[in-house]
């Protein structure tokens, strides 16, 4: 239970939005402030926070009171006159990953997702599972998750369920991902991405040994050295390409709208059906296979309901045709994520064209 009133100075942000949503639904007190509000730019995102009842305010310190929390995201700088004002009022201020953490940290039950690709696919995946096997999750993601838009929610980045079982992704870029202590831990791999190669290291292996299971590719070569890191009863593998994974991936068939593989685990045989493309994909549900075992979604359940998970926004999106070319939107932003995204594209019939913005 959230017993304070708490302020979001940034709430428009890809992480705050689903946040602020999350700690409101729980029956706090929230308002918030945005740049892009006082500019008038995505006023339907504002509307959106306002039909949830925040109270928005410019971003000029005039909504911070005494008693409140302060939250920023990492946009949100120290002269900004909402952390100018807290400070006045000797409030409590936060990063986005510190009150992320106390919440997911609290929870009795908890997934954490972290590695440089896949893990907001891999938290929507999860999450959808949780939610058809009517464990009622919150799930806090960075993307908007196809399976929950509605007209009242057309940001579901964020799924609200119960507060004790808590999803979500969890980020490296900053050094936060040393703040979480899921109950399991999920990494999907690891490449030069916002930092250096031994500090990444560094930071996932301390992820992984602060939780009490570990999900790991064992198909990526830096996460399956990172297991030597990690006690050997903690460690649950997975992949297409490793004979040591608990959940192994078979008979990967590529599809022009999904693919189909076959998953060997516990003994058993689950075909597997996905409406999203891509080698990459395969991998990311495999990883959502076995971290909803971890706590206690039957395998043939897991696979079941990944059939009828619709993905993610902005990740090989189709978003139209015109003249008889199909536009499809991707967010891929670095080499490794594009090198999928071009990888999946290149297998369909026809031409590309492919703009990088």
């Amino acid at each position: 239970m959230i017993d304070s009133p708490v302020f979001f100075s940034g709430i428009g942000g890809s992480g705050m939005l689903p946040l602020a949503s999350i700690v409101r639904a729980s029956g706090a007190k929230v308002a918030g402030s945005d740049r892009s509000l006082d500019a008038g730019r995505t006023p339907h995102k504002f509307d959106y926070l306002r039909s949830l009842g925040i109270q928005l305010y410019a971003q000029d310190g005039s909504g911070l009171q005494a008693g409140m929390t302060l939250v920023t995201s990492a946009a949100v700088e120290e002269t900004v006159p909402d952390v100018v004002r807290a400070k006045e009022l000797g409030l409590q201020h936060l990063t986005r990953p510190e009150y992320l953490a106390k919440l997911l940290n609290s929870a009795q039950r908890s997934v954490a997702i972290g590695g440089t690709s896949g893990k907001s696919t891999v938290t929507g995946m999860i999450g959808w599972i949780l939610h058809a096997c009517h464990r009622q999750p919150t799930v806090m993601n960075g993307a908007v998750m196809k399976n929950f838009v509605t007209p009242s929610a057309p940001f579901a980045s964020a799924l609200v369920g119960d507060p004790e079982l808590f999803v979500s992704e969890v980020d490296e870029s900053d050094g936060s991902i040393a703040l979480y202590r899921p109950e399991v831990a999920v990494l999907t791999n690891i490449s030069l991405d916002h930092k250096e190669m031994e500090e990444l290291r560094q930071l996932f292996a301390h992820f992984l040994n602060a939780s009490r299971k570990a999900v790991l590719n064992l198909d990526d070569p830096e996460t399956r050295a990172l297991s030597a890191t990690v006690p050997e009863d903690k460690v649950i593998g997975y992949g297409f390409d490793s004979p040591r994974a608990d959940f192994m991936g078979k008979d990967l068939k590529l599809e022009a709208a999904g693919a189909r593989f076959v998953v060997e685990a516990e003994g058993e045989r689950h075909e597997v059906r996905l409406q999203v493309p891509g080698r990459h994909n395969a991998s990311n549900a495999l990883a959502a296979i076995a971290a909803s075992r971890a706590i206690g979604v039957a395998v043939a359940d897991a696979a079941a309901a990944l059939e009828r998970f619709e993905g993610l926004r902005r990740r090989l999106e189709t978003v139209g045709t015109a003249n008889g070319a199909t536009v499809i939107d991707d967010f891929a932003h670095n080499p490794d994520k594009i090198a999928a995204s071009l990888a999946t594209l290149r297998a369909l019939p026809g031409r590309l064209l492919i703009m990088f913005q």
